[in-house]
């Protein structure tokens, strides 16, 4: 059976390459196109040395129409903004069979004015925006199956969602949620910038974008999903001294009546056929456990009517390029885990 050919665009930034290292070792997948707009006619391994001898692919052009012709599936890692829902827009009406992974905010909110609001500009394909399916698989999983476009969830988003939902699914989150989260250098992209500069950030924590981030509207839009309940949202992230790495602890009153033994349960029920969920019971996550891996660990801790979630997962992959994955084989009914089932490393 032909390989099913996959395109990528913004193949060289940070969740582009890990796209890369993942897809080459696909075995249902053949990497037709990985392009970029400032290295077309280059070897990939020339920009990404990590793939010396894994494949002779060079950079092709930025292309997205062209590309779309020639691939079966386009997984876009290009900004958000506007860059990507205009590559999309442009290679879905030059190939009316393509499907769609894209990595952005872009097709996420429903809402045009959040997106306005929190992405700052009108969006660029809004008639898109209604048929996009957002791809967090342990809770969309048979939409995303039958997608055209699908939506990958953002990091923070993912590691927030995957903490509270089960709580939310089950009825039992309500009231005012406080999340902090800590993110690694690479959440800020492969462009060198003064937050992300090595020295600034290297024993140093600091706070942004506090209750103003942008995927807070994205998790709100998913507890309303799964849930009839609403929720009074305080999200943190904080700039940690780390590369990789998303490492969130949400706390939520619970209603009178709830004890430890009705969250356990909640959890496992909810993650009993998730293959990346790791439950950890009462013990607590560590970054650098699930660093380069689709694997995201959860942990919790219920004292009367106080319950504390953690949650860890890596940005690039889980949060990012591996869940990309993800969707892709459930898009085609492949088992979900192909070509992403590799454990972490220690130390």
């Amino acid at each position: 059976m032909a390989r099913v050919r996959v395109g990528i665009l913004g193949a060289s930034g940070f969740g582009g390459s890990e796209l890369l290292r993942i897809l080459l070792f696909h075995p249902e997948v053949e990497i037709r196109h990985a392009s970029s707009r400032r290295l077309a006619g280059k070897p990939l391994w020339e920009e990404l040395p990590n793939l010396r001898g894994a494949t002779d692919l060079t950079f092709s052009p930025f292309e997205p129409a062209k590309i779309a012709q020639a691939c079966d599936v386009l997984i876009s890692a290009l900004p958000h903004g506007g860059v990507a829902a205009q590559a999309v827009s442009e290679a879905l009406a030059a190939n009316r069979n393509l499907r769609v992974i894209d990595l952005s905010g872009d097709f996420r909110l429903k809402d045009a004015s959040l997106y306005e609001k929190f992405y700052g500009g009108a969006h660029a394909a809004p008639h898109l925006v209604k048929e996009s399916v957002y791809g967090l698989p342990e809770f969309f999983r048979e939409e995303i199956a039958q997608a055209r476009l699908v939506a990958n969830p953002g990091c923070f988003a993912t590691a927030t969602l995957l903490a509270i939902l089960p709580l939310a699914k089950a009825g039992i989150l309500s009231g005012w949620v406080v999340v902090d989260a800590q993110t690694g250098s690479t959440g800020l992209g492969a462009a060198p910038t003064a937050r992300g500069h090595h020295p600034l950030r290297a024993d140093n924590m600091r706070a942004y974008n506090m209750l103003a981030h942008r995927h807070m509207p994205e998790i709100l839009q998913a507890v309303k999903r799964v849930s009839a309940q609403t929720i009074d949202l305080s999200f943190v992230p904080h700039s940690a001294p780390m590369t990789r790495g998303i490492f969130a602890t949400a706390h939520a009153r619970l209603p009178s009546g709830v004890d430890g033994e009705r969250i356990e349960a909640a959890y496992r029920t909810t993650y009993a056929k998730a293959p990346f969920v790791r439950l950890l019971g009462g013990a607590s996550p560590e970054s650098r456990v699930v660093a380069r891996t689709n694997y995201a660990d959860l942990g919790w801790t219920v004292l009367g009517d106080k319950c504390v979630v953690i949650s860890a997962l890596d940005n690039l992959v889980k949060g990012e390029a591996g869940q990309a994955v993800q969707n892709l084989n459930l898009m085609h009914g492949w088992d979900e885990k192909t070509s992403l089932t590799w454990p972490g490393t220690t130390p």
